[in-house]
């Protein structure tokens, strides 16, 4: 009961400071978030010490692990975007509800896509552009991994509910956890026990099972949360549904776009060579680590600003939305100088075969010039997500990755016959055009709601 007593009286505190709010939340969502970077970037090099061809078998199947988990997060955030207006609104039964209806999604989805990745996973992976020659080394990694996405979606939506409390270290704490034992346990599956690039996928699924239990065990055994679950009582609502799918379905598709487009760039990318796949793979994950504090700093506006919203603080609304787009382009501008700087040595970490670790480095100084533009577009659609718009970040997403960076991509290789660097050419175009559209539409959506004058 003084458990729950805290978390109703979080918003009042929040409203108190909301600067201090914004790290409060931030600062463990980061914390987990680099965690979960920690293993991606380990993971890579481990895998990378097999051979630049794993690296490149992997890199075939991320747009399809990225569909899944886009979906699983997209809708997530709806339930995230959700719960914290009605906690906002001081109305815990439909906050309990949208939780309630969360499961029944994770449930849906997680069925649904184990069946279609173990039965159509080798054929999905032919159509990206696998290879013959890699296609084996790709399976071998997709089929073990299909069976985890049972745990990896219900995890994330889980993820979800928290973070629409306020309640972001908890998170932070089972994901590190998780993290943690996929880094022990990946090079024993690895190398140990001789599954090569499969060792991989085994560790991950082992890890995410047991991240898995441990929310199963927190939600429905402990009940440390602040929603409550009454499954026997459980009332459909096609009201809830449509609160967080508003918001949810147009982040899933945004982030199902985004797969693929990436889908498209290895495509691109394999026809010059194996290696420039695998290098795209190495810089991609170099990307996230700069794009942390960011994606940290946007989550956290998500929730604070649908808190404040639903209770009507339009000071805080306006004041929060400054002070996050601000500090987010700050962080990225310092991180982006010191990735063009020292990108050669980031590199080598990943792989020493001299095609990969060129193409990369280019890679990297060429993308670092718009991270301090994804700053702002990216908290500007969860900002929007947190007012209960979801259609922006769907249509930016569309505009950058479908009209213009595949497109502006194919049209350089396959028509024009440019050089690779022409293919990183292609997105910093698309980013410019998609930021000023999502900066935009966030003006005019806080104009519109009388936050801005």
């Amino acid at each position: 009961m003084n458990e729950k007593k805290s978390k109703e009286s979080r918003l009042k505190e929040f409203a108190s400071q909301p600067k201090k709010a914004l790290w409060t939340l931030a600062l463990p969502i980061l914390a987990g978030m680099a965690i979960q970077t920690i293993y991606t970037v380990v993971d890579m090099i481990y895998i990378g010490r097999l051979s630049g061809e794993a690296i490149a078998a992997v890199a075939f199947n991320m747009p399809l692990l990225f569909f899944v988990l886009g979906l699983s997060m997209g809708l997530g955030s709806g339930v995230t975007a959700s719960i914290a207006r009605f906690i906002g609104a001081n109305d815990k039964t439909n906050a309990d509800n949208s939780a309630e209806h969360a499961l029944l999604m994770a449930a849906v989805i997680s069925v649904i896509m184990v069946s279609v990745g173990l039965l159509f996973g080798k054929k999905m992976l032919t159509i990206l552009g696998a290879t013959p020659e890699l296609l084996e080394l790709a399976w071998s990694y997709l089929r073990f991994i299909a069976i985890g996405l049972f745990f990896m979606v219900f995890s994330g939506f889980f993820r979800s509910i928290l973070s629409g409390e306020g309640d972001m270290k908890t998170p932070m704490i089972i994901s590190g956890i998780g993290t943690v034992l996929n880094i022990i346990l990946d090079p024993i599956f690895i190398f140990l026990l001789g599954f090569g690039v499969a060792g991989a996928a085994i560790a991950t699924v082992i890890s995410q099972a047991i991240v898995f239990f441990v929310f199963i065990y927190l939600f429905l055994v402990k009940e440390h949360t602040y929603v409550t679950f009454n499954m026997r009582d459980f009332s459909f609502s096609k009201n809830i549904i449509y609160d967080i799918v508003r918001v949810g379905i147009p982040a899933s598709m945004a982030m199902i776009i985004m797969s693929i487009g990436q889908a498209v760039f290895n495509k691109i990318l394999v026809s010059y060579s194996a290696y420039s796949v695998a290098a795209y793979q190495i810089g991609g994950r170099i990307d996230v680590v700069i794009f942390l504090p960011i994606m940290a700093i946007a989550t956290a506006l998500t929730t604070l600003v649908g808190m404040f919203y639903g209770a009507k603080d339009f000071s805080n609304v306006k004041l929060i939305i400054k002070y996050g787009m601000s500090q987010s382009f700050w962080l990225t501008t310092i991180g982006s100088a010191l990735i063009f700087i020292f990108a050669p040595q980031l590199v080598r970490v990943f792989s020493n075969e001299t095609e990969i670790h060129n193409i990369a480095v280019i890679y990297l100084r060429y993308i670092v010039l718009t991270y301090p533009l994804v700053s702002i577009g990216l908290t500007s659609g969860r900002v929007m997500q947190g007012l209960g718009m979801g259609l922006p970040l769907l249509v930016t997403t569309t505009i950058r990755v479908l009209g213009l960076s595949a497109p502006l991509a194919l049209i350089f290789n396959f028509i024009l016959h440019k050089p690779i660097e022409w293919t990183w050419v292609a997105i910093i175009i698309s980013t410019v055009v998609s930021v000023i559209t999502s900066t935009v539409w966030l003006v005019n959506a806080l104009k519109k709601r009388a936050i801005i004058v």
